[in-house]
């Protein structure tokens, strides 16, 4: 049963990763009609991509919680 629940917190990283490349996309689709912004529009996605990639990490560190029991 350990290894469902594994398997079932690895896919928070397939969640995370989707949200990254969308904000990326929505990112770069930005800059392009705003060059001038583009600072602004870098750090608000490195930001907003951190805290989208702490649920993958979160559910891999929970799917090594569920390994090593």
């Amino acid at each position: 049963m350990q290894f469902v629940g594994a398997g079932i917190a690895v896919f928070t990283g397939v969640g995370s990763g989707i949200g990254e490349g969308m904000a990326a996309a929505k990112a770069v689709e930005a800059v392009g009609r705003q060059p001038e912004a583009f600072g602004k529009i870098t750090v608000t996605m490195i930001i907003g991509q951190a805290v989208a990639e702490t649920t993958g990490l979160y559910g891999l560190i929970i799917a090594i919680m569920c390994m090593s029991k």
